[in-house]
């Protein structure tokens, strides 16, 4: 069984491979998901089994001090958390689950069946209150059998101080190399939008960030795609009616990619799997992290300051500005060495021990 976190897409976006990858090896695959993140999959997988698994309810602010409204919710995440566990071992044995794989559900673990977590927040980044932070972080990751962190494990990598600070030393973690569902694909040549606009995130910033790139882009004349990272909505709001903005709630795998490849650079948030995308497309960007989100300003600062990609803060973001600036920074292009199918039958065989 697969569970991805449903905070946006990217969690979903990044099991993709690992779906793939198992079904390729002749596993019969459940996927347990929630909001959006189930409305993905299922469109990705409509052959595939699937279980409600209620998400963790969050309240995301208007004026971006989210690390200390994170804080304060602290406590319903918790006990969302212990909710999920118990859920979860009604699941496993009324589906007779073999594995267990969780992308960001601390819950998702068991004592009955391995369980395997992944994340690239081995250690969070905040502003404060970061050791207790991460000493709960840790407490949670440890009750898994393995960790396995879609990155690589030297220098020239993607996450940065989000898993590379050190080391766990208590259960077996592995670095995967970066999960993408466009790895080994091949984008279009042929150039027909000034930028590919992906808005993605929690509410309210999503509607913030999409309202602003509209605004903005009525003034000029840039073509755009704009894609609004809601698969399970029909239809365009007023607002984004224009001439020069090609708009979609939703695209499947294949037209995404053809219209990526159709961009000359991509506007986009900074979560990690927006960024892994990006690398093994070798795709330019301008990142825009979601207002008080840690992580995500983590990682637009760190690419930023690699030259890989040029950052602004929501609050500062000029389209064009962006645009023209985006040109001086390279990119990163990454091809992954690790065969995926491989390292998922080696660690399926050993029996992964359950503790």
């Amino acid at each position: 069984m697969v569970c991805p976190l449903d905070w946006g897409l990217g969690h979903a976006a990044r099991c993709v491979p690992i779906i793939n990858a198992l079904m390729d090896l002749g596993h019969d695959v459940i996927i347990a998901a929630d909001n959006a993140p189930f409305n993905l999959l299922k469109t990705t997988f409509p052959q595939l089994q699937f279980v409600q698994l209620p998400g963790y309810i969050i309240r995301y602010t208007t004026n971006g001090r989210m690390s200390l409204k994170m804080l304060q919710q602290l406590p319903g995440l918790l006990r969302s958390i212990k909710k999920e566990h118990r859920l979860l071992q009604n699941i496993i044995n009324e589906y007779k689950i073999d594995l267990v794989i969780s992308d960001n559900r601390y819950g998702c673990w068991s004592q009955e069946v391995p369980s395997i977590f992944i994340t690239h927040q081995l250690f969070i980044q905040a502003p404060y209150g970061k050791k207790w932070l991460n000493k709960i972080n840790h407490h949670f990751i440890q009750k898994f059998n393995e960790c396995w962190v879609p990155d690589i494990e030297t220098e020239n990598n993607l996450s940065g101080n989000l898993s590379h600070t050190k080391k766990l030393n208590k259960i077996p973690t592995f670095f995967i190399e970066p999960l993408s569902r466009f790895s080994d694909k091949e984008l279009s040549s042929e150039q027909k939008y000034d930028a590919f606009v992906v808005i993605s995130g929690p509410e309210p910033q999503r509607t913030v960030f999409e309202s602003l790139v509209a605004k903005q882009a009525e003034k000029t004349a840039l073509k755009l795609v704009l894609v609004r990272g809601l698969p399970s909505e029909n239809i365009i709001p007023e607002y984004l009616h224009s001439e020069n903005i090609e708009v979609h709630n939703h695209l499947p795998t294949e037209l995404f990619l053809e219209k990526i490849g159709q961009s000359k650079l991509v506007v986009s948030r900074a979560g990690y799997s927006t960024i892994m995308d990006l690398a093994v497309l070798g795709k330019k960007a301008v990142l825009v992290p979601t207002p008080g989100q840690t992580e995500q300003e983590y990682l637009a600062r760190y690419h930023f300051e690699k030259q890989h990609y040029y950052t602004q803060t929501q609050q500062e973001f000029g389209l064009e500005e962006a645009i023209k600036n985006s040109n001086s920074f390279k990119g990163i292009q990454f091809k992954n060495q690790v065969d995926l199918g491989l390292f998922l039958e080696e660690r399926i065989k050993i029996k992964i021990p359950i503790k």
